[in-house]
């Protein structure tokens, strides 16, 4: 059984430029992630889809596999994770190359760690699910949600108006980590989950969605928290590494 990791990171980012590559606590955050895939054991490859030569050359740094730059016509913003995920894919068979199971890793999850991609690989095969990925409770019930129409406040869902928090359905979202798949389920059905799918459940400390300057604030506010609590550092080591690359 042969395991990639597809790390996903184009060079163009509209919200947060050089996201993919912007530093994260003192090192790029991109690093965050392909250490934790290394230290997970679990990947035959760790490979970084790009079509910038500065991402690819910091990933190689610290420690990926850079094969084959992305082509332009996924490179663009119209371009789905899936798109990148197959041509990745496609060029490892054209290369004589086969994977049994792929996890798609996002260059900006600092989050992630070897532990929870072992846990969801493990579960990815124990329970033959077609895909893993792990989500985050909302924090408020969404049968509670409300919305503002003509400076108004309505319920999106009025029958819930009186209906007691714990009495209603938790509900998830996608922690925008990762996804395990099964290599031909994506093939044929070309999504990242289908039917067949399982889930980790993450804590609110566990992980952080970054669109925005202010979720990287907050996100690096969660991360060193979690940090001084493990008592861990980063590795100064690559940081200098990257510093001496750009000399």
């Amino acid at each position: 059984m042969r395991n990639l990791a597809i790390i996903p990171a184009r060079g163009g980012s509209k919200r947060i430029p050089r996201k993919n590559i912007k530093e994260f606590l003192g090192k790029p955050i991109i690093g965050y992630p392909i250490e934790e895939a290394i230290n997970s054991k679990i990947f035959d490859e760790i490979m970084v889809s790009t079509d910038d030569f500065e991402i690819a050359k910091i990933a190689e740094v610290f420690g990926a596999s850079v094969p084959f730059m992305r082509s332009g016509t996924n490179a663009n913003d119209f371009a789905t994770t899936v798109d990148v995920l197959l041509e990745v894919i496609n060029k490892y068979e054209k290369q004589g190359q086969k994977f049994d199971n792929i996890c798609c890793i996002y260059p900006t999850s600092p989050f992630v760690s070897s532990k929870l991609l072992q846990m969801a690989f493990d579960k990815l095969i124990a329970h033959q699910f077609d895909s893993v990925f792990p989500v985050l409770p909302f924090s408020f019930p969404i049968q509670r949600a409300v919305k503002i129409a003509e400076d108004r406040v309505k319920m999106i869902h009025p029958e819930h108006l009186n209906t007691r928090s714990q009495d209603l359905e938790p509900a998830y979202h996608d922690s925008g980590q990762f996804y395990w798949m099964k290599a031909e389920v994506l093939k044929s059905m070309k999504k990242v989950w289908t039917d067949n799918t399982g889930t980790i459940v993450l804590k609110e400390m566990q992980a952080h969605d970054i669109d925005t300057i202010d979720d990287w604030e907050i996100a690096e506010f969660k991360f060193a928290m979690n940090q001084k609590l493990q008592n861990t550092k980063p590795s100064i080591n690559k940081i200098e590494a990257i510093k001496l690359s750009k000399n």
